[in-house]
């Protein structure tokens, strides 16, 4: 997913779901809910003959823009075309929550039967999307929720990614990369955010339960992306022997690369999440970075889509709906791009690639 959101996420969310002593754990919505697979939340022939003479219309209330918002956008428009749905809206937050807020009084005043967002703050989200809900507009949340909506009374679903399938996938390519066996670094999200800190601990419960030639020797929080080169290079200090790091997402991974290229240190591997030119370029051309794990947006937006639509239909929608996780390597990166973006890599990671 694109950069994180610094805001509070709602409380109850939890971050792991884990059997009593065991290495098993899967991501988890609200209250503990089940995931359910994004390929079960499917609009039938018949369900969609259905809509057909009802004019529905769609509105999508973004929090920013970005290759990903994009495309969750194509996934979302694409899947509303097929079932003969106008998007009437398309918007922008800037990741201001004010800007949100006049987004959705905005969108209202076109009368959407459906609407598919990303709060960005619990509270003050719950007052922007309040009069959607009463009146009646199907509301599908992009992993966050605002604070007190209730499952099919306020909205119909949240749809996010595999949260812990992307940490575990990390930590498999980076324990792939160092042969099984060695010291890691782990940087993590320092602040509390639902998608990064089932993300970041994903990572660790792995590493601890699946690798013991593996040793998380060094920890450190980050809350401000700035500070990545900073962190790795008091890291390395304390530990120059470190065979891999582990970073929260793409952003800070570009310093964490910088940090080493300045110490010309060509030997520790970093993995981190979420698709980045300059860390895939880094990759392809057989530098520090092993792997990107990274979400299918597009799949996100169609799944998104669909559950709206179900709702609208009063059909059962499960409120806790993930798309699933992809690791990118060089040797997978055009078709990696393509798979959770559904356009092409960069042409300078491609042209080094080939």
């Amino acid at each position: 997913m694109t950069t994180p959101i610094f805001r509070t996420a709602v409380a109850s969310l939890s971050v792991l779901a884990l059997t009593a002593g065991a290495a098993l754990a899967q991501t988890v919505g609200p209250s503990g809910d089940t995931a359910t697979p994004s390929t079960e939340v499917t609009v039938s022939d018949d369900q969609a003959a259905a809509l057909a003479g009802q004019g529905l219309t769609a509105a999508l209330l973004w929090h920013d823009q970005s290759d990903f918002v994009n495309a969750v956008t194509a996934g979302a428009t694409d899947e509303f075309t097929r079932l003969g749905i106008e998007v009437v809206a398309t918007t922008s937050a800037a990741f201001d929550s004010a800007q949100q807020l006049a987004d959705v009084e905005t969108a209202m005043a076109l009368q959407p039967s459906i609407i598919l967002s990303l709060p960005l703050d619990p509270v003050a989200a719950a007052a922007a999307f309040r009069p959607a809900a009463e009146a009646g507009v199907s509301l599908v949340f992009l992993s966050n929720l605002p604070a007190d909506f209730v499952h099919e009374v306020d909205y119909a679903a949240i749809v996010t990614d595999d949260l812990f399938e992307m940490g575990k996938q990390a930590a498999d390519v980076l324990a792939e990369a160092i042969g099984g066996e060695g010291e890691v670094g782990w940087i993590f999200h320092d602040a509390t955010y639902y998608v990064t800190n089932q993300r970041d601990n994903a990572f660790k419960t792995t590493i601890e339960a699946d690798y013991p030639g593996i040793s998380i020797v060094a920890e450190a929080g980050i809350a401000d992306p700035a500070r990545a080169e900073e962190i790795v290079n008091a890291m390395l200090l304390q530990n120059p022997g470190l065979d891999g790091i582990y970073v929260t997402w793409a952003g800070p991974a570009e310093g964490a690369l910088a940090a080493l290229r300045g110490m010309g240190n060509t030997d520790t591997k970093i993995v981190t999440l979420d698709l980045s030119e300059p860390i895939a370029l880094d990759m392809v051309r057989g530098g520090n970075v092993v792997g990107i794990v990274a979400d299918e947006a597009y799949e996100l937006g169609r799944a998104m889509a669909a559950a709206g639509v179900l709702h609208h239909l009063m059909e059962e929608v499960p409120p806790f709906i993930i798309a699933p996780a992809l690791t990118v390597t060089a040797d997978n990166v055009a078709e990696g791009w393509q798979q959770s973006l559904r356009r092409d890599a960069p042409s300078s990671v491609l042209d080094a690639a080939n």
